[in-house]
């Protein structure tokens, strides 16, 4: 039985009823793979379509005035991919790929159809969306206020949680998938103080590193270094209809 990714995720967070879900398969019927670094949106071109995450990892990033990449968000599979493209005629920010991924291509007007016809979920869709905006919040706050060892920190916080929810039999060992670029464009550091800080967790015992593979270490640690709040544990949406 095909099962929508979107669905999935949103299920985590509120029951779904059986037209709600493939309501929500609607939006997957079609499919689009991309190669790690292949770019899906470009900033301030044309775009009227959105995505669903179906496999990958995917960032959004726009470009400064100085030619320096400011990376927005990180993307998972269950994600809803392009959303600016609903109020914007030009992207306001580029996509493209962290890794191997497949998206599923929709137009914006099957969100308007899900509007009128599944209230309910529509809400929840929004709903999420609001917890992604209070994410990208505490990201930039973090950029002006903490230090650079506390933003690095928040970053393998946030990719392993998001990995966890994908896989619940995932430890405190994972792979971000993530050169230290990546995390410098995400954090505003540079490769080399990304390193300096990985090290620097290593060497207070936070972390360990192998091979591309990072384990934490004192987790309880770690979230208060960073001052990280999973922004996905403390969801309310009581205040939803019941599905019908």
């Amino acid at each position: 039985m095909t099962v929508s990714r979107f669905a999935e995720r949103l299920g985590e967070f509120v029951p779904l009823c059986g037209k709600e879900r493939a309501a929500l398969l609607q939006l997957e019927e079609r499919q689009r793979s991309l190669r790690r670094g292949a770019t899906l949106v470009r900033e301030n071109d044309s775009s009227t379509e959105l995505f669903i995450l179906k496999s990958g990892m995917m960032m959004s990033f726009v470009i400064l005035d100085d030619g320096s990449r400011q990376i927005l968000r990180f993307m998972f599979p269950g994600d809803m991919v392009s959303l600016p493209s609903l109020v914007y005629p030009q992207a306001p920010e580029t996509v493209a790929a962290l890794s191997d991924s497949v998206v599923c291509p929709f137009d914006r007007a099957m969100l308007a159809r899900i509007a009128l016809q599944q209230p309910r979920l529509f809400l929840a869709m929004v709903a999420l969306d609001q917890a992604e905006r209070v994410m990208l919040t505490d990201r930039l706050a973090g950029l002006g206020r903490t230090s650079a060892k506390a933003r690095v920190a928040s970053v393998l916080l946030h990719v392993r949680n998001r990995m966890r929810r994908l896989d619940l039999t995932l430890g405190n060992s994972f792979v971000p998938g993530l050169t230290q670029e990546e995390i410098g464009d995400a954090t505003g550091l540079t490769a080399v103080h990304v390193n300096r800080m990985l090290r620097q967790l290593e060497d207070e015992g936070l972390i360990a590193r192998d091979s591309g593979r990072v384990t934490l270490l004192d987790e309880g640690k770690l979230m208060r270094e960073a001052n990280y709040v999973d922004r996905l544990t403390a969801l309310d949406l009581s205040w939803l209809p019941p599905s019908t």
